[in-house]
């Protein structure tokens, strides 16, 4: 069941890289600038690595569908909702990588008025952990977050640093 949740949390995700891949290519095409070119790949790698790490940490310890697995589930899907709501709310300018649009406005939505970059505090970070407890992937969690935690504030500054005219 663990590897079923998995794959299709998995494929998910990568309907939301499609979505990604599109307004990317329209966003490059309209003169938009990439920022953090290098930190965005190393995002890209991590995320997949922390994932696949986890499936195997979840081979390797024999673990089972719980109540764990369960509050995992249930985190998933509260960071998939948060990712397709940042989504709808970013529209076209949404990407998983870094694009300042020459037109770029500023979000007011009310979700990002009262969370600072909620596609990583409020997708990100609850998908890692909720993979993690569904994969029973304590030594994952342990290692991985806190190197993905330092990869992603490295973004968040780039990004501070990137719509800083915008503010």
């Amino acid at each position: 069941m663990i590897a079923v949740v998995f794959f299709l949390i998995f494929g998910i995700r990568l309907i939301s890289l499609s979505i990604s891949i599109k307004n990317e290519k329209r966003l490059i095409a309209e003169g938009a600038r990439q920022y953090g070119e290098k930190n965005s790949k190393l995002l890209s790698v991590a995320h997949v690595v922390y994932y696949f790490a986890a499936l195997g940490e979840s081979y390797v310890r024999g673990a089972q569908f719980d109540a764990v697995s369960g509050a995992g589930t249930a985190l998933l899907v509260f960071a998939l909702g948060m990712l397709f709501y940042v989504i709808h709310a970013l529209g076209s300018v949404w990407t998983v990588k870094l694009y300042i649009h020459p037109q770029h406005k500023m979000n007011r939505n009310w979700l990002f008025r009262h969370v600072r970059h909620p596609n990583y505090f409020l997708n990100i970070l609850p998908e890692l952990i909720g993979v993690g407890l569904l994969c029973h992937a304590w030594g994952v969690m342990a290692v991985g977050l806190p190197i993905y935690a330092a990869i992603l504030a490295v973004r968040i500054r780039h990004e501070n640093e990137a719509m800083r005219h915008l503010w």
